[in-house]
Protein backbone atom coordinates (compact mmCIF):
# COMPACT_ATOMS: atom_id res chain seq x y z
CA UNK A 1 0.00 0.00 0.00
CA UNK A 2 1.67 3.31 -1.05
CA UNK A 3 0.40 6.71 -0.30
CA UNK A 4 1.11 8.13 -3.14
CA UNK A 5 -0.87 5.75 -5.11
CA UNK A 6 -4.22 6.06 -2.78
CA UNK A 7 -4.06 9.67 -2.61
CA UNK A 8 -3.80 9.64 -6.52
CA UNK A 9 -6.84 7.10 -6.57
CA UNK A 10 -9.01 9.36 -4.14
CA UNK A 11 -7.72 12.23 -6.11
CA UNK A 12 -9.13 10.91 -10.00
CA UNK A 13 -11.99 8.62 -8.69
CA UNK A 14 -13.49 12.38 -6.55
CA UNK A 15 -13.00 14.48 -9.61
CA UNK A 16 -14.17 11.68 -12.19
CA UNK A 17 -17.39 12.22 -10.24
CA UNK A 18 -17.28 16.33 -10.21
CA UNK A 19 -16.71 16.35 -6.27
CA UNK A 20 -14.82 19.42 -4.72
CA UNK A 21 -12.41 17.91 -1.32
CA UNK A 22 -14.87 19.65 0.73
CA UNK A 23 -18.32 17.83 -0.67
CA UNK A 24 -15.95 14.29 -0.25
CA UNK A 25 -15.18 15.68 3.14
CA UNK A 26 -18.38 16.53 4.34
CA UNK A 27 -19.52 13.14 2.41
CA UNK A 28 -17.46 11.68 5.20
CA UNK A 29 -17.48 13.97 8.00
CA UNK A 30 -13.82 14.93 7.89
CA UNK A 31 -12.23 18.36 7.25
CA UNK A 32 -10.93 19.11 3.50
CA UNK A 33 -7.65 19.87 4.46
CA UNK A 34 -7.88 15.76 5.75
CA UNK A 35 -8.91 15.20 1.92
CA UNK A 36 -5.69 17.09 0.71
CA UNK A 37 -3.59 15.30 2.86
CA UNK A 38 -4.45 11.99 1.41
CA UNK A 39 -4.60 13.49 -1.55
CA UNK A 40 -1.28 14.67 -1.86
CA UNK A 41 0.12 11.31 0.08
CA UNK A 42 0.51 12.63 3.31
CA UNK A 43 -1.21 9.73 4.74
CA UNK A 44 -3.98 7.43 4.54
CA UNK A 45 -7.62 7.87 5.18
CA UNK A 46 -8.18 6.59 8.83
CA UNK A 47 -8.51 2.55 8.53
CA UNK A 48 -13.00 3.12 10.08
CA UNK A 49 -13.47 5.40 7.21
CA UNK A 50 -11.64 3.11 4.34
CA UNK A 51 -15.32 1.88 3.46
CA UNK A 52 -17.17 4.73 3.42
CA UNK A 53 -14.27 6.62 0.93
CA UNK A 54 -14.90 3.84 -1.24
CA UNK A 55 -18.45 3.88 -1.10
CA UNK A 56 -18.58 7.54 -1.57
CA UNK A 57 -16.48 7.25 -4.49
CA UNK A 58 -18.00 4.35 -6.08
CA UNK A 59 -15.30 1.63 -5.61
CA UNK A 60 -14.23 -1.14 -3.53
CA UNK A 61 -11.73 -0.91 -0.87
CA UNK A 62 -9.41 -3.43 -2.91
CA UNK A 63 -9.29 -0.69 -6.11
CA UNK A 64 -9.50 2.53 -3.57
CA UNK A 65 -5.91 0.90 -1.74
CA UNK A 66 -4.48 -0.75 -5.47
CA UNK A 67 -4.89 2.21 -7.42
CA UNK A 68 -6.56 -0.22 -10.09
CA UNK A 69 -9.98 0.44 -10.43
CA UNK A 70 -12.00 -2.13 -12.38
CA UNK A 71 -14.97 -1.81 -14.93
CA UNK A 72 -17.12 -4.16 -15.64
CA UNK A 73 -18.71 -3.80 -18.84
CA UNK A 74 -21.85 -5.92 -18.11
CA UNK A 75 -23.49 -3.22 -15.87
Amino acid sequence: MDAKIVGATISALRKRDGMTQAELAAALSVSDKTVSKWENGKGYPDISLLENVAEALGVSVAELLSGQVVRNGNV
